[in-house]
């Protein structure tokens, strides 16, 4: 293991706007990337003889600034933002050996199956957010697939949603899956929610022209007939009668397992974070399971979903994150220079 040069955080920085929208001056970030990359002596990430992937899930104001529609508070209530300042931070410290950021994007339309309106009861109510619909809750009529939403997925056949619903309902249940979540509507393809966190745009951007690596965004959750929480796997497959609906991310998951290591953090600890690093695992443990060593979980870069009241999967997070490192994931802090991370040699 050799040592490491943490670099001082650009003066452009400010971690009090880290929970703020505002637009990224691309152009004075630009100039100012190339002269950094020369004050510093940066190489460009081609010549990496380590080749580091930090993939950022879902860090979107979607979950990530307070009041949009999901922000992910965690227990104390302002996660997110604090999650975002030290991932921030991680970013221009190691611009040198960060080869590349892959940022997944949660990526929704109005009428998808964890949305309300895909929904309604027999007084033609739709679900409150945070309902919870189970395969008994289908099976008996209490939620049904809102009839009026067949002409858009299904050229007008009811039946066929409704044998879906059913269908879907079932898998979730016989996979060991969270029962299907009305979440409130978010990440809305087209609208604010959707964007990077400013702050977290401006350090990805910077470090593109500073390392000369483009960034590599993940789509995710376009299909309206299942939930993505992982950027890797689809919660559902198939449809009822058998046919495939959606499909792994097989070509992002070569990719990573392509680096020498893979950095992960963002939102939601609990949900799309634990579900895309479950996924990463079953990968590995299929082809080589000694592969999940260079594995590195950043957990101070990531909060669980918390509604006060309501719902708090703090306790389901912190268990996922047990088993990971139970199998050879390494859960490390932001603040640690990656050479102290064991398996790293820089």
């Amino acid at each position: 293991m050799t040592t490491q040069t943490q670099y001082s955080i650009p003066s452009h920085f400010d971690t009090q706007r880290v929970g703020e929208v505002w637009c990224v001056p691309y152009q004075e970030r630009a100039a100012q990337a190339k002269a950094w990359a020369k004050q510093q002596g940066l190489q460009p990430a081609a010549k990496d003889k380590t080749r580091l992937c930090l993939m950022a899930i879902d860090v979107q104001n979607t979950f990530c600034i307070p009041g949009f529609e999901l922000f992910v508070g965690g227990r104390l209530g302002n996660g997110a933002v604090e999650d975002n300042q030290r991932l921030c931070q991680f970013i221009y410290r190691n611009l040198d050996v960060i080869t590349e950021i892959a940022p997944t994007m949660d990526t929704h339309t109005a009428m998808q199956i964890f949305h309300p309106g895909f929904w309604v009861n027999d007084a033609g109510e739709h679900p409150t957010p945070m309902t919870m619909i189970s395969l008994a809750d289908v099976q008996q009529g209490v939620w049904k697939v809102n009839p009026a939403i067949a002409y858009s997925l299904t050229q007008g056949n009811y039946m066929v949603l409704q044998r879906f619903a059913l269908h879907y309902t079932h898998r979730l249940s016989d996979n060991g899956k969270y029962p299907l979540t009305i979440w409130p509507y978010h990440a809305m393809l087209g609208g604010i929610g959707h964007a990077l966190v400013s702050a977290v745009e401006e350090a990805c951007f910077f470090h593109a022209i500073a390392r000369n690596s483009q960034t590599n965004f993940e789509i995710k959750g376009g299909n309206p007939l299942t939930e993505n929480y992982s950027v890797l796997r689809p919660e559902v497959l198939d449809s009822a009668d058998g046919r495939p609906i959606a499909q792994k991310n097989t070509r992002f998951i070569q990719k990573l397992l392509e680096f020498d290591a893979v950095i992960i953090a963002g939102q939601a600890k609990s949900h799309c974070v634990a579900w895309t690093i479950d996924d990463l695992l079953t990968e590995i443990q299929a082809q080589d399971p000694s592969l999940a060593k260079k594995v590195y979980l950043l957990e101070d870069c990531t909060s669980p979903v918390v509604v006060p009241g309501v719902v708090d999967f703090t306790d389901q997070a912190n268990a996922a994150f047990q088993r990971f490192a139970d199998a050879g994931m390494q859960v490390v802090k932001s603040t640690e220079a990656i050479a102290s991370w064991t398996g790293i040699n820089l």
